[in-house]
């Protein structure tokens, strides 16, 4: 509702703009014709007067309109926004594959951006251009209806030039955006790879690619700017022919009486006025197509529907729900692809044991963990909490009850405190001390100048990977939650911290569910029960020393790991 009156005022104010550039050159006419000519100094003052006041009530409206434009623009850009930000928060890992994070990034910025331009010079020019141009034209012939062909000439080429620019710049738009997502691509790669890129001595490839990319995206620009540019000198090359047209054909009509010098000088402005409101007009015609162009990428992730929400009747977990997870013949398989990555996957984890996972490269190990959060939704069969189905249950009821910890660890930039307490912000100093010294934290935090209070880069960039792990692991420790997920979250520590670290948390999960996915054997010897996937099906279950002697697949494993001598013993 603001909005409406802020554009009720805008409009207002726009007119009243319109009726003084309107009313100026009449007053010009009156100072001429009257003051100068009839050698009136009691009509010039007077006039000139008025001419000024209006001058001055004219600039107030044109400050009013920019501030109104400027309000209303970046006011709904930021709706806009927070509307995108949040739509992307409820994408599922399907989406995300559709969007890739650098075009989503170009869209929430470069695009949001050009909506914002555009808006405010709409809001500016496209009530104020009409009402001039039209104005101009009828103030024109009722001032010199002999020489409305001048104008009509004039507006005629005008248009002529802004169809053929219009055609020609339009489907550069699309193009130029998607350079925007190309370039922001190779960029976040860059700096995210620049380890790998020196280590490979990649760096002229990367600069080749990136500026392949870049000449692309500039010639395209400046072709489009070129254009642009293009139109104000073939705009003033119209207005000044049109000045001498009106000139040439005024004089004759002076010297035969039918036109007073003002009124000429007067004719010219309006001339002047017409040409310069079609300008106006060409200007918004180039850059409202390259904001629809911008506004049609907002509105594919507007109008996605996540595959992944709450039901409308929400089921509940049991209030002396355990964290039972069991997978009853799950299947699961991503969209658009035929192929199945999981097949018939049915097991219990069970509160106060650890359940374990382990397989092959690419085997779907980490695609089972993650069907449990909800990150993607199962194809096929139900995973239930405490007999609940998952799918049943509300997203931040389900996730309060599961601690995740991801395969690549995940920090925000901050504080090693503020990344801690992320799960569970009132969380105590003691309770916090804990989590740390069980995650195998503490030696390296309390060697840190400002210990919790030390910096966290973008993704934690300035910590290592083992440093990365125990932090995510303390932070999952924190939310203490029923369900603790793993993924691979040891494979970056030592064995010494490694096996401190399971001894620590076997104490601490001692009445959880506790599930794990792992790649080394020795991590996984003690779990209670340990989940052999290959090709996506379960191939083996038990406990270490059964799956050697029954799961050919784990026994595979296992030698690919351990010493014979150590097989010898575990067998």
């Amino acid at each position: 509702m603001p909005y409406l009156w802020f554009l009720v005022i805008l409009v207002g104010l726009v007119w009243a703009q319109s009726y003084v550039n309107l009313a100026l050159p009449d007053y010009t006419s009156k100072i001429v014709n009257h003051g100068i000519v009839g050698k009136n100094i009691d009509a010039i003052w007077s006039n000139g007067t008025q001419m000024l006041l209006l001058t001055f009530l004219g600039g107030l409206c044109a400050i009013g309109v920019g501030f109104i434009a400027a309000r209303i623009s970046t006011g709904y850009t930021r709706r806009l926004r927070e509307a995108v930000f949040t739509k992307v928060e409820g994408f599922s890992l399907d989406e995300f594959n559709k969007f890739s994070s650098s075009s989503l990034v170009t869209r929430s910025t470069n695009d949001m951006q050009q909506i914002q331009n555009v808006i405010s010079m709409v809001l500016r020019i496209a009530f104020l251009a009409p009402f001039m141009g039209v104005g101009s034209i009828i103030k024109a012939h009722q001032m010199a209806p002999s020489m409305s062909w001048i104008v009509i000439i004039a507006i005629g080429v005008m248009m002529s030039m802004i169809i053929v620019l219009f055609m020609v710049a339009i489907p550069k738009f699309t193009i130029i955006q998607k350079l925007v997502d190309t370039l922001s691509l190779q960029t976040r790669e860059m700096l995210t790879g620049v380890r790998v890129i020196r280590a490979y001595n990649k760096d002229d490839y990367q600069q080749k690619k990136f500026n392949t990319t870049n000449k692309q995206s500039t010639d395209l620009n400046m072709f489009v700017n070129r254009l642009m540019m293009l139109m104000q000198p073939l705009m003033t090359l119209v207005m000044g022919l049109s000045a001498v047209a009106v000139i040439w054909v005024g004089s004759y009509q002076i010297s035969s009486g039918n036109l007073q010098v003002g009124n000429l000088l007067a004719l010219m402005q309006y001339v002047s006025q017409t040409i310069m409101a079609f300008l106006m007009i060409s200007i918004v015609f180039i850059m409202v197509p390259r904001a629809a162009v911008s506004g049609k990428r907002i509105g594919e992730i507007l109008n996605t529907k996540p595959s992944i929400v709450d039901p409308e009747k929400a089921s509940h977990l049991p209030e002396a729900a355990v964290g039972l997870v069991e997978f009853k013949n799950v299947s699961f398989g991503y969209q658009g692809s035929e192929q199945m990555v999981l097949e018939n996957i049915s097991f219990e984890a069970k509160p106060g044991q650890t359940t374990a996972i382990i397989g092959g490269t690419s085997s779907g190990k980490s695609t089972i963990l993650n069907l449990i959060p909800r990150l993607y939704d199962v194809s096929g069969g139900m995973i239930t909490i405490d007999g609940v189905n998952i799918k049943d249950i509300p997203q931040t009821e389900l996730h309060a009850k599961i601690g995740y910890v991801p395969q690549k660890a995940s920090l925000f930039s901050g504080t090693i405190k503020s990344n801690i307490i992320y799960g569970n912000p009132e969380a105590s100093d003691d309770h916090i001390e804990r989590a740390i010294s069980i995650a195998q934290a503490s030696e390296f935090i309390n060697g840190l100048p400002k210990k919790l209070n030390s910096p966290v880069s973008e993704s934690g960039s300035n910590l290592s990977g083992g440093q990365k792990q125990r932090l995510s692991i303390a932070r999952a420790l924190l939310k203490k939650p029923q369900i603790y997920l793993f993924d691979d979250s040891f494979s970056a520590l030592d064995f010494k911290t490694d096996a401190a670290l399971r001894s620590a948390l076997k104490k601490e999960t001692a009445n959880e569910t506790f599930i794990i996915v792992a790649q080394r054997i020795s991590t996984i010897m003690q779990a209670d029960k340990i989940i052999v996937v290959d090709e996506g099906k379960i191939v083996g279950m038990g406990r270490h020393d059964e799956l050697l002697k029954s799961t050919p697949e784990y026994r595979e494993i296992a030698e690919s790991q351990l010493s014979a001598s150590e097989l010898l013993e575990e067998a």
